[in-house]
C-alpha cells in the first residue's frame, strides 16, 4: 500500500542585509512563525561590512532576481538603501529609513517596520508615565523610526542628541508638524526632567561594551528603553535597573518589528507569541554558551 504524502509547503525566501549580524534572531523568528503557518521559510542572512552604493545597488538586483519575497536592512545600511529602491511607502518615506524591502513584481519597495514595531513595545511605558518628556539618543536609521513612534504617542517632548548634531537637526526638521520635537546639545540637557531615555544607537551592542548615557544621570524615575538586543541586558540597562529605573529590553521591538516584517513579506500575519518562543530560544541558547 503506497505512503500517502503531505503536499509540498509553499516555500518563502527572505533574508537579512547588514553588518555585523550574526547574532541576530530573526532567522529563528521568521522561520518559527512561518512553520507554525503551514510555509516553508529560510531566512538568509546576507553580512556585508562597509558596503559602498554599487555593492549595495548589486545585492538589491540578486534579491530582485533570486526570488526573494523580501529582505530586512539593519545598520548601517537603513539610511543607504533608500534611494536605491524603486518605491517607498509613506512611513519610510517620511522618515528617510528603511528595514523592510518587499519584492513586488519585480519592484523593490521600502518599508519601515522599526516604528510600528517601537510603538507598540513602548506605548505601555509612555501611557504610564503621562506621556510626558522623552530623550532620545541616536538620530541614525533606528532613531529616526523611534522618534516617528514617540511623536505618534504623542509623547509631550521628544529631545533628540546625536554625536553628529546635524543628524540630531534633520531629524527635528523631518518631524516639525509634531509640537514638542527639541535638539538638545549634549545628554544631560536631553535628561532634565525627562520621564523616559530611549537607546537609539548600536552602542553597548556585542561586542560593545559601553553604555551611550552616564550612569550618574541615570536614577529611579525614569524607564529607559534600548534598541539593542544582543545582549538582552545591554550596560545601559544594567545601570538603569541598579539605580531603580523601570527598563525595557530591545526584545519587544526586535519581536514587533519580525512580525510587521513577515506579514508585509509574505502577506500572512504570523503568530507573535511563536515569534517570541523562537527569540527567546535563541537568546537562551546564547546565554547558556556563555
Amino acid at each position: 500500500m503506497p505512503v500517502s504524502s503531505a503536499p509540498p509547503q509553499p516555500h518563502v525566501l527572505t533574508g537579512l542585509i547588514g553588518a555585523p549580524i550574526k547574532h541576530s534572531a530573526s532567522p529563528a523568528m521568521h522561520e518559527e512563525a512561518a512553520s507554525a503557518l503551514g510555509l516553508r521559510c529560510h531566512y538568509q542572512l546576507i553580512e556585508v561590512a562597509g558596503a559602498d552604493r554599487e555593492r549595495l545597488r548589486g545585492l538589491l538586483d540578486s534579491v530582485r532576481q533570486m526570488g526573494f519575497a523580501g529582505v530586512n536592512v539593519t545598520f548601517p545600511y537603513k539610511e543607504a538603501v533608500v534611494e536605491l529602491l524603486d518605491e517607498l511607502a509613506p512611513e519610510a518615506k517620511a522618515i528617510g529609513a528603511v528595514n523592510a524591502v518587499v519584492v513586488r513584481e519585480g519592484r523593490l519597495v521600502g518599508h519601515n517596520t522599526d516604528t510600528t514595531g517601537f510603538a507598540r513595545a513602548v506605548a505601555p511605558l509612555v501611557t504610564a508615565s503621562g506621556r510626558g518628556p522623552v530623550a532620545l539618543v541616536g538620530a541614525g536609521g533606528v532613531g529616526k523610526a523611534i522618534a516617528f513612534a514617540l511623536a505618534s504617542l504623542g509623547v509631550s517632548e521628544l529631545r533628540i542628541v546625536d554625536a553628529d548634531r546635524a543628524k540630531a537637526d534633520v531629524l527635528a526638521a523631518l518631524l516639525r508638524d509634531h509640537p514638542g520635537v527639541s535638539v538638545a546639545d549634549n545628554v544631560g540637557a536631553a535628561l532634565r526632567g525627562a520621564v523616559g531615555l530611549v537607546n537609539g544607537t548600536p552602542v553597548g551592542m556585542l561586542p560593545n561594551r559601553d553604555s551611550p548615557v552616564p550612569d550618574t544621570l541615570l536614577h529611579a524615575g525614569l524607564w529607559v528603553a534600548d534598541a539593542v538586543y544582543s545582549p538582552l541586558w545591554t550596560p545601559l540597562l544594567s545601570a538603569a535597573k541598579a539605580k531603580g529605573a523601570q527598563v525595557m529590553s530591545g526584545r519587544d521591538l526586535a519581536i514587533y518589528q519580525a512580525a510587521d516584517a513577515f506579514q508585509l513579506f509574505t502577506g500572512m500575519a504570523p503568530s507573535a507569541d511563536a515569534m517570541a518562543r523562537a527569540f527567546d530560544g535563541v537568546m537562551a541558547r546564547r546565554y547558556a554558551a556563555a
